[in-house]
């Protein structure tokens, strides 16, 4: 008999231990009323080595941290942000917002997409008042590059105007009937908001004279985050050696949609002409400073040459 009762007594603690270990593992703290005489006893045996009670707030602290990390960011995300929006309002101009649209056309539709397209800016340009304010810098379309892609630039009279234009468009019949023209022809679309940059505003509408209104030189360059500020203090340096052989259309860093991207727009007579500009250019020294500046700051770029539609405000 002895025997027997010292084999059942372990067994009834071990119960005891599971049963309570599975409640404090659910409740996380003890249930008023109903703490027992051997709990700290079980506690020790439950977790030998453990933290006492006093010291799992930490680990309760760190958790909590992270779970604000992904639900909030953490503060050295929010930091780089806060960061590159201060970056923003000290190189941007701050007057308007532009919209950067990229069409991508279907190869047998181009003829069709021409005629859709300008039916439909046009009727944005005309109905402008009636629409917010909107204006179209420009429409080009692409020849050495992504071939059958058609960029245009919209104006905005800040962030308002552009909410003000959006809710006129949806509200406006006939352009709705035209933009559904246009979609069918499409393989893709894109829409970037972009900022001008504060030392180079966007050309006016203008002729330039050139033969079918010459070619225009889109770059674009991805930069690294953070290094906006930094690569526009050097291009505008290098700007001033550029502009004594060719003036600038407009330059613009990505808002909204692709970020850390900057474009720049330029207009020649030719292709010919562009090979010389850009020859004369690299004769003055501090161009060839702002290149071995800019190039640290930059991850990728490319060049897309384009021709002005025949309704381009911009030719």
């Amino acid at each position: 008999m002895i025997t027997r009762t010292l084999i059942r007594a372990p067994t009834n603690s071990a119960r005891t231990l599971v049963a309570t270990t599975r409640t404090r593992a659910i409740h996380a703290t003890a249930v008023a009323g109903t703490k027992s005489k051997k709990e700290p006893a079980v506690a020790a045996a439950a977790a030998p080595g453990a933290p006492a009670d006093g010291a799992a707030a930490p680990a309760a602290g760190r958790s909590g941290g992270v779970l604000s990390s992904l639900l909030y960011g953490s503060e050295v995300a929010k930091a780089k942000e806060e960061k590159e929006v201060q970056h923003s309002k000290v190189v941007g101009r701050g007057k308007y917002v532009h919209e950067k649209i990229t069409h991508s056309v279907l190869p047998s539709q181009r003829e069709a997409y021409l005629a859709a397209a300008e039916a439909y800016f046009t009727t944005l340009v005309n109905d402008s008042p009636q629409l917010g304010g909107v204006k179209l810098c420009g429409s080009w379309e692409t020849i050495i590059g992504a071939v059958g892609n058609f960029t245009h630039i919209l104006e905005y009279e800040g962030y308002s105007g552009y909410d003000e234009t959006r809710k006129a468009s949806l509200k406006h019949a006939t352009l709705q009937a035209l933009l559904k023209d246009i979609l069918p022809l499409l393989q893709s679309r894109q829409h970037q908001i972009v900022s001008e940059f504060a030392f180079w505003p966007t050309s006016p509408p203008h002729d330039s004279g050139f033969p079918d209104g010459g070619v225009f030189e889109l770059r674009t360059y991805e930069l690294q985050p953070g290094k906006l500020l930094e690569w526009e203090g050097a291009w505008r340096r290098g700007l001033k050696a550029r502009q004594r052989f060719v003036q600038p259309i407009g330059a613009f860093f990505g808002q909204i949609g692709q970020l850390h991207e900057v474009h720049h727009i330029w207009q020649y007579p030719d292709l010919e002409t562009r090979k010389k500009t850009r020859e004369q250019t690299w004769t003055v020294s501090t161009w060839a400073d702002t290149v071995q500046e800019t190039v640290k700051l930059t991850k990728s770029m490319k060049t897309t040459i384009m021709v002005p539609t025949s309704w381009s405000p911009l030719r």
